[in-house]
């Protein structure tokens, strides 16, 4: 039976894009909102999962759980789903730190 399905995405690939939007709709750029079956949501998911390089990925779809939906995610991203007692919650993480100073301190002359 066909449900629901939200796909978020940053910075993918173009082509991961166009392969997107053959079964769903990007409402805004890089959401893809659509109603498919298990199977076809499973292969959009392993495609977008396997292509998303250095961008993000988050799929939400309908599921047995206290919420009515569950979670995946792929790539480099700042928001981690966590199971806290049987609930999904997002866990920030901390922006990468900028590079140290390679030159070192100034010496006064």
């Amino acid at each position: 039976m066909p449900s629901m399905v939200v796909l978020a995405t940053t910075a993918v690939p173009d082509h991961l894009r166009g392969a997107l939007s053959r079964w769903t709709i990007e409402v805004v750029p890089g959401i893809f909102v659509g109603t498919v079956s298990a199977r076809v949501r499973d292969e959009l998911w392993n495609t977008t999962a396997a292509v998303v390089g250095d961008g993000t990925a988050m799929l939400i779809h309908p599921a047995p759980t206290e919420q009515g939906f569950t979670i995946h995610t792929a790539g480099t991203r700042r928001r981690i789903p966590t199971d806290f007692d049987g609930l999904t919650l997002m866990r920030m993480t901390a922006p990468p730190s900028p590079a140290p100073n390679v030159k070192g301190p100034r010496r006064p002359r």
